[in-house]
């Protein structure tokens, strides 16, 4: 069938056996285990300190992210898949538990093409396009949902625009902005007012971390920053599993507020996988096939594998830092602090109380992000608000582990849409509220910005 054939095209292997690491003001707390860790592994190692049921835990969740999910009623793999999506298994995007690789030439595979239209969906969210919902499904299932050209609701492409920047010391840099282009639409076309926004896979390693950090603690930080010119803001979004409004932590607009609920909303979105909190296929009432698909209303993702994903998200570690005695790296800190980058990678936070892993509880670490929304400026807008995040609003992305993506996963696509293909390309991005940060980084000899690249790399 269709499925398995485009899964064997990618390179699946994904977060196995995860860890979990923490850091004291400054300092990292050390692994339990003396075992060194191979590179590629980086992203996935547990948490040191696990009782042995919370690592039998931690395994099965981990079993859970490899497992294949199959057209109903198949073999293979859990039943569930579709009837459209973007891949049958998590492994398939989060490669190691890492970040997307950018594709040439074909089909994407590790990013996604969000679609919406003017107004405001439910709640706040975006108002999903009438006849494709929230975004646009590559693939699907072979059975009973051939309803104009293809299985999938579209072909999506990116095409690379060079876009050259010249530095303070006359050095010539080609940076390059996504095209996106879309063929065989299945249910008729998008109309001029549909805006998009593509997005590159994101890394799952720290998650737990980020979630125990404390609202209070984001809005001192947000206060701090009014002080200084900046304008960080909290994105407060639909919490499905708690019924109220929360704060948005996850994805690149922090519109997720929990795990739980991120991991709910990525089975149905991009593998059509139901769930006791998204029930409701992923079909919009144009897609009468899709619809009408069996088994019907019921979770296909059950509470205890639902369980078992969400805890070992939440003990998966960064990797600890690297080379920090090395004085290109000291100098490439102190100049990361010139230069203001800190200002919004806020290199230390702690976590308060978190009843799902008491072990990182009350404890400080270092991942260099405020998770609050700044105006990114012109060149990084999608145009697509979501929530109370702007067309030119990101959340800030945590640096922790960045320097180790080249290994785990073969590629250093940065970014929302992966357009950077390294650090260097990644700062030259900045605008807004970035722009002074960025062009004090332009402004620096070769010598100087090769020292905050390695730095940021050591992370």
């Amino acid at each position: 069938m269709f499925y398995r054939q485009w899964r064997g095209y990618t390179a699946l292997v994904l977060i196995p056996a995860l860890g979990l690491l923490s850091w004291q003001v400054g300092a990292q707390i050390l692994r339990s285990e003396a075992k060194p860790v191979p590179p590629r592994l980086a992203y996935m190692q547990p948490v040191p300190g696990l009782s042995y049921q919370q690592l039998r835990l931690f395994r099965e969740g981990e079993k859970e992210l490899s497992v294949p999910w199959v057209v109903f009623p198949g073999l293979g793999g859990h039943w569930g898949l579709g009837p459209t999506f973007i891949a049958d298994a998590c492994s398939v995007c989060h490669v190691q538990a890492g970040r997307g690789r950018t594709v040439d030439n074909t089909i994407i595979v590790q990013q996604l093409l969000r679609v919406s239209v003017p107004g405001a969906g439910p709640h706040g969210a975006p108002n999903p396009h009438p006849n494709y919902g929230d975004q646009l499904q590559v693939f699907g299932v072979s059975v009973g949902l051939k309803e104009n050209r293809k299985p999938g609701e579209a072909d999506v492409y990116v095409d690379w625009l060079p876009h050259r920047v010249k530095l303070g010391d006359g050095t010539v840099v080609e940076l390059r902005k996504p095209v996106v282009r879309i063929d065989n639409l299945s249910f008729g076309p998008l109309g001029d007012d549909t805006m998009t926004s593509l997005r590159n896979t994101q890394a799952l390693f720290g998650l737990g971390y980020l979630e125990a950090v404390t609202e209070a603690t984001l809005k001192d930080i947000a206060a701090r920053q009014q002080t200084q010119g900046l304008n960080g803001r909290l994105n407060y979004v639909r919490d499905d599993v708690r019924n109220k409004t929360s704060v948005g932590r996850f994805g690149w607009k922090a519109n997720q507020p929990s795990i739980r609920q991120q991991i709910a909303a990525a089975f149905l979105g991009d593998m059509g996988v139901t769930s006791s909190l998204y029930i409701e296929e992923n079909c919009q009432p144009v897609q009468t096939l899709c619809l009408a698909m069996p088994p019907g209303k019921r979770p296909e993702l059950l509470n205890y594998n639902w369980d078992q994903l969400e805890f070992w998200q939440a003990a998966l570690a960064p990797p600890p830092p690297r080379k920090l005695d090395d004085p290109q790296v000291q100098r490439g800190e102190q100049l990361f602090e010139q230069a203001k980058c800190a200002q919004c990678h806020v290199p230390e936070l702690q976590t308060g109380d978190y009843k799902l892993l008491p072990l990182i509880a009350m404890q400080k670490f270092r991942a260099f992000t405020d998770l609050l929304l700044h105006d990114m400026g012109d060149d990084l807008a999608d145009g697509r608000p979501d929530y109370l995040a702007g067309p030119r609003d990101w959340r800030t992305p945590p640096l922790w582990g960045i320097g180790m993506s080249a290994q785990v996963n073969g590629s250093t696509n940065l970014l929302h849409d992966g357009r950077a293909r390294n650090v260097l390309e990644a700062i030259l991005w900045h605008g807004g509220e970035a722009k002074a940060a960025r062009d004090s980084f332009a402004d620096m000899p070769q010598a100087d910005r090769d020292a905050l690249i390695a730095f940021v790399n050591a992370l």
